[in-house]
Order: C-alpha cells, then sequence, then structure tokens
C-alpha cells in the first residue's frame, strides 16, 4: 500500500571499490531468537555520494546504539563486486538486510539470495513504489518533487507556455529516472517545449557536473538565448547546467534536487541557481529503524510495503535555515 504522509522536519562518484565490514555486537535478542546478537547486513552502492556517505555513517551509529551485530558492504556502483560481497554475507547468516540508495534492478542476485535464506531486505530509496524484493522501501515523493520544482520555474518565468527547457536526468538511478519523466510530462502539459522530448541523459554521476555544463553549452550555442529554463534531476547536474547559464550570459533559471551546501549558497545570490529539494534522510532513517526495530522485537513485518515522505521547496526564503544534504553528518 502507498502511504503519503508530511514526514517531521528534519532534521561525482569514484570508480575505486571500498568494501567495508565492520561489527557492533550486542546482547539484544534477535528475530532468530535466543541471546545472539541482532545480526544485520547493509549496503550500498552509492558511499562516494554525499548522502550515500552520510548514510553508511548513520548506519553504523544506530547499530551500536541498538547492539546489532552489523556488516557494511559500500559499492561505489561497482555491483559485479559488491552483489557477491553481500551475498556472500549473507551466506554467513543475518536477520535482516537494509539496503541505502541502491535500485532493485541492480540487485537481483541479492534479492534471490535473500529470498533463499529467508531474510527480509528493508530499504530507503530503492524503488518508485511498492516491490517484492523488500518487505518496505521508504523514500520521498517524486511527483511532490516535479510539482514543487516545475510550479517554482513557472512562476519565476512568468509560466510555461510557450517556453524551452531542458530536462537532465540519468535514467540507472531510479528516482531520478521517475522524476525526470514526470518532468517532462508537466512542462508539456503546461505548453512548454522541451529540448528533445525527452530528458537529456548525464552517462556517469562522478562527472554529472560536466556532462550537464556540456549539455546546456552545447545547446545554447546552437540556439543562443535558446533556454528559459533547465530542471535537473539532482543538483549537481543542476550546478553544471548553472554555470552553463552563467557563462552564456543567459538568465534561465535552474532547479535541483538534494540541497547540497554549494546549491544553498548559488541560490541566496540571486543568480540561475533558483530553488532545490530538500529530502529529509534522516528522519526517513528513523522511520526504517523503527521497522526493523519491530521485526527484531517479535518478527512483525511492515504493514506498508512503500511509503513516499513529503520534501520541501528550497528557494531564497528559506536556503539559510536548511542543512545541506552534505552536511548531515
Amino acid at each position: 500500500m502507498r502511504t503519503r504522509f508530511k514526514a517531521i522536519a528534519a532534521l561525482g562518484v569514484a570508480a575505486a571499490l571500498a568494501l567495508t565490514g565492520c561489527s557492533s555486537g550486542g546482547d539484544s535478542a534477535g528475530a532468530g531468537g535466543g541471546d545472539a546478537p541482532f545480526k544485520v547486513i547493509a549496503f550500498t552502492s552509492g558511499n562516494q555520494t554525499p548522502v550515500g556517505a552520510w548514510w553508511v555513517k548513520a548506519v553504523t551509529e544506530k547499530a551500536k546504539e541498538e547492539g546489532w551485530d552489523l556488516t557494511m558492504i559500500q559499492g561505489d556502483f561497482d555491483f559485479q563486486k559488491m552483489n557477491p560481497a553481500v551475498e556472500s554475507a549473507i551466506g554467513q547468516g543475518a536477520d535482516v538486510i537494509l539496503d541505502g540508495f541502491t535500485d532493485a534492478a541492480s540487485i537481483g542476485s541479492i534479492v534471490t539470495a535473500a529470498k533463499d535464506a529467508e531474510i527480509p531486505i528493508f530499504a530507503m530509496d530503492a524503488v518508485t513504489e511498492e516491490n517484492p524484493a523488500f518487505v518496505t522501501n521508504i523514500t520521498t515523493d517524486q511527483q511532490q518533487i516535479v510539482d514543487k520544482t516545475v510550479g517554482a520555474i513557472g512562476d519565476s518565468i512568468g509560466g510555461l507556455d510557450g517556453k524551452t527547457v531542458m530536462v537532465i536526468g540519468h535514467d540507472p538511478h531510479a528516482g531520478i529516472r521517475l522524476r525526470s519523466n514526470l518532468a517532462v510530462d508537466a512542462f508539456e502539459k503546461a505548453g512548454a517545449t522541451v529540448v528533445g522530448g525527452e530528458p537529456q541523459q548525464v552517462t556517469n554521476p562522478a562527472t554529472g557536473r560536466t556532462e550537464a555544463l556540456n549539455l546546456v553549452a552545447d545547446y545554447l550555442s546552437a540556439n543562443p538565448n535558446g533556454l528559459d529554463a533547465v530542471w535537473a534531476g539532482w543538483d549537481d547536474a543542476g550546478l553544471g547546467a548553472a554555470q552553463a547559464l552563467g557563462e552564456a550570459g543567459s538568465d534561465a533559471k535552474v532547479t535541483g534536487v538534494d540541497a547540497l551546501s554549494e546549491t544553498l549558497a548559488a541560490i541566496q545570490k540571486d543568480g540561475n541557481f533558483l530553488a532545490t529539494i530538500e529530502q529529509p534522510w534522516p528522519s526517513i532513517l528513523d522511520l526504517l529503524v523503527k521497522d526493523v526495530q519491530a521485526y527484531q522485537a517479535d518478527g512483525t513485518l511492515p504493514k506498508d510495503k512503500f511509503v513516499a515522505v513529503d520534501v520541501t521547496l528550497v528557494n531564497k526564503d528559506n536556503a539559510a535555515t536548511i542543512t545541506p544534504s552534505d552536511k548531515l553528518g
């Protein structure tokens, strides 16, 4: 069941692979019964991103607080190495698995191994709808992200009808894929022309800013003053787009998603960067931990298989009050 609610106020990917294990033992009685420590496997493919790095640290701290025996596996988007590492950990036994920011489509072998071992996977931002791979997935409301950012652009440029907008996406990321396609639909419905009629794709998150800069610069080179706005599916791409617009002397506006420190500073300067989205990841992790605690206590699985949490539009009015996502911990 899809659940929507108002969340409480919350508060470049590297090529090298880091596979690490850490243990925080305790005396809590796990779902497996007895006095054995509650064993948790946690993994993320995006640990070199600011939010992914925060997640690794935050989960490790939560495990220490709860007395969990934690194995943390970090993958840097190298699934050929990460997936076997997680499967090996599953083979050693566990009570639950935590997935942070890794799309279900990329971890089929992990899902199969977990199901064979009858270990439930609790996920954050791993899918954009209910998925049998996870007993629950808690993420942010992608439609709300689009509604808020597209609305902000329309308000800023005097409406969208007849305007030209570039949408920048990255299809391998489930959330970005969904919201960028929703953005195309929203702009076209409002009467805007979307460059190419679809999201312009960044191929590699590690070079996302440069790729976005080049996408915008190349378009403006062929179409001087041809953009009214750029909608970017995440801040790093938005920062590249804003740089290209500024260098071209364009006053077109940019929105992103993430609320990075650099973005918040850019928004407060009254430049090309108009707005971004704060996603309340600490609150989401707290909700996920509560679900795991309930399972640890008596084997209760989450009632809601998919939960979409409200987000906050960040603009000049509130940018100074927002904790940047790269400063969460």
